[in-house]
């Protein structure tokens, strides 16, 4: 009898933890997403998202459109801009938003364009690469709102200073889209800190 009582707690514990855990989770994506603030740093990222023959969509314009604003506000003084190409593409995500900030009159001695990543940790481990190549050690992520969180906490993991500049978020986070990116995002950040996705090595990473 002890014993049935002792594994029913347990079970009552874990399966309670199963519920806290993912929702607690939910509730830093959202907060971070809505309180982020970029501060000062050594390069600002441009993470990728869908382009069509090196026309941004609305949601990298988006990103291209937040860094180049904080750009000239000062925060930094360098720009990566991060992202592979689909199948079939005739250019890359990284090379989009280069051009776009190009015919934003940014000289391109302040930008790099990174070729690497369809996905988050992939772009992450490449941008971080050629930051350590030149001594750079802080970064400001613009990405969409919900994505912050598990952004920042991946360029945190390979050792450099994060802070993120969110992007205006085309998906109201009150509506079932935005419910499905929450719940998307925080199934990702528990499956990447439970796998431990975060041994890659950096060698293998495009530098320059």
């Amino acid at each position: 009898m002890f014993l049935f009582k002792l594994l029913r707690r347990a079970f009552s514990i874990v399966g309670l933890l199963i519920i806290i855990i993912p929702l607690f989770i939910s509730y830093q994506i959202w907060n971070t997403g809505n309180s982020a603030k970029a501060v000062k740093s050594d390069v600002i990222v441009v993470l990728g998202a869908a382009q069509f023959n090196g026309r941004p969509t609305p949601v990298l314009q988006g990103r291209i459109d937040e860094a180049f604003r904080i750009y000239k506000f000062g925060y930094s003084k360098r720009i990566i801009t991060v992202g592979a190409g689909a199948p079939g593409d005739r250019t890359t995500e990284a090379m989009s938003s280069y051009l776009s900030l190009v015919s934003k009159k940014v000289p391109k001695n302040r930008l790099t364009d990174i070729p690497i990543g369809r996905d988050t940790l992939t772009s992450t481990a490449a941008y971080v690469a050629v930051m350590k190549a030149h001594t750079w050690t802080s970064v400001i992520i613009v990405t969409d709102p919900l994505h912050c969180y598990r952004a920042v906490s991946m360029a945190q993991d390979l050792g450099v200073s994060a802070t993120c500049s969110p992007a205006k978020s085309l998906v109201p986070i009150f509506s079932v889209s935005g419910i499905k990116y929450l719940v998307r995002e925080t199934g990702a950040y528990l499956a990447y800190k439970t796998t431990n996705r975060i041994g890659i090595h950096l060698s293998d990473h495009l530098t320059k």
